[in-house]
């Protein structure tokens, strides 16, 4: 049975939800599913923006069906190549074999690399091209590295639809509600779509600064992304998280504790932080262990926060594993603009903290706090004195 959705005046939203997936791209945990979005444009010419993963092929196939009624499709629109929204290509082409592929040059080279035959199909375009399929005449905009190489975004100039890719996405499937204003997204999204952006495009900062500053020339009134919920209204919302997330700059004023334990006594000193700051005012404060939190989660969250105490055991007289990988990540994916507090721990040979430091020193525009607090096994009275240190060190930082 068919599932589609209106999106306005000529345009139909048929893709599909996979509730089934628990990774996103093998890695990411994805406990809500994900979406997998694809648009139906009905003028004069019929097009179709983007495929789907071919997890929900069978649904996908059976939604154009129901929206073209009969019609043949004239046109596939690749505005980014990746398998999640390039898998059910060749499905088109087989059911629809007079389509024509509209799309970049680079997405050409992936389409023949993943195998797909689209000889005497393509028609390529370059930045700021344009093709009218009757009332409704396209923009295709090139947004390489947004977060592959191929990517482009396309633009409805009688509409004001922009279809962007995998930008503006989120995590999340979409259970019936296809807009954001029939979703409380503060509440129930937007710690999705910043895992989404963090893990998967953070990378790539000055890429989407750059396709911001293409966008804003454009009168856009609805956001149609690959993944998460239509933007239809309060854009300018979702278009500053991404502009403050793509210039690596803190959402709020807020400190995370992440800390690395084997026994339970540095996590027992990082409830004790936790505690002071606490006392001293600074209530939009969060923990995790990074043994039991998903490195995503990390991420995301070291994106949205100003300031970040680490607190690791020595192990093996290096960096804890786990809290190593999450310094890898982070260090991937290009995250700058940070403060850092110290707290290392080892009962003999205490290597952790200057470890830290120095990988946190080979990042752009990272802050590390001189204060560095050093436990010998556990906490002691006469660490007191240290953490508070630290504390008045962090608070000082967040007062600047």
């Amino acid at each position: 049975m068919f599932c589609v959705r209106k999106v306005t005046e000529d345009l139909y939203w048929v893709g599909g939800n996979d509730r089934r997936l628990a990774l996103f791209e093998n890695i990411h945990p994805i406990p809500r599913g994900v979406s997998y979005n694809s648009y139906l444009l009905l003028d004069k010419k019929t097009v179709l923006f983007d495929t789907v993963d071919w997890s929900i092929s069978r649904q996908f196939i059976e939604n154009i069906e129901a929206v073209l009624k009969g019609r043949k499709l004239d046109y596939l629109v690749v505005n980014h190549m990746e398998p999640d929204h390039g898998a059910s290509i060749e499905e088109i082409i087989i059911r629809y074999p007079e389509v024509k592929i509209i799309s970049t040059e680079k997405s050409f080279l992936l389409m023949r690399q993943f195998g797909f035959n689209i000889d005497g199909r393509e028609i390529e375009v370059k930045d700021g091209d344009t093709k009218s399929f009757g009332k409704h005449e396209i923009k295709f905009i090139t947004a390489p590295m947004v977060h592959w190489p191929e990517v482009m975004v396309s633009f409805d100039t009688k509409n004001g639809v922009l279809f962007s890719a995998d930008a503006f996405g989120s995590f999340g499937a979409l259970d019936g509600k296809l807009f954001n204003d029939e979703v409380n997204f503060e509440r129930d999204w937007i710690d999705d779509a910043r895992r989404y952006y963090t893990n998967i495009v953070g990378k790539y900062g000055p890429h989407v600064q750059a396709l911001l500053k293409k966008a804003s020339t454009l009168d856009i009134k609805m956001i149609c992304p690959l993944h998460g919920p239509v933007w239809r209204t309060n854009l300018g919302y979702f278009i500053d998280k991404h502009d403050k997330w793509s210039k690596y700059e803190p959402e709020e004023k807020a400190v995370m504790i992440v800390y690395a334990s084997m026994y339970g006594n540095t996590e027992s000193a990082a409830n004790a932080l936790a505690t002071k700051f606490v006392e001293k005012g600074i209530t939009n404060i969060v923990m995790y262990d990074v043994s039991n939190t998903h490195v995503s989660t990390l991420i995301a969250e070291t994106f949205r926060v100003s300031h970040i105490v680490l607190a690791s055991v020595t192990y093996n007289l290096g960096i804890y594993p786990l809290m190593h990988n999450y310094l890898m990540d982070m260090k991937a994916l290009n995250l700058q603009n940070r403060t850092f507090a110290l707290i290392e721990n080892g009962s003999w040979a205490t290597k952790s903290g200057k470890l830290m430091g120095e990988f946190l020193d080979g990042m752009k525009g990272m802050d590390i706090l001189d204060d560095k607090m050093s436990l010998v096994s556990s906490m002691k009275e006469d660490n007191v004195v240290d953490m508070d240190t630290l504390v008045e060190g962090v608070i000082e930082s967040m007062n600047k």
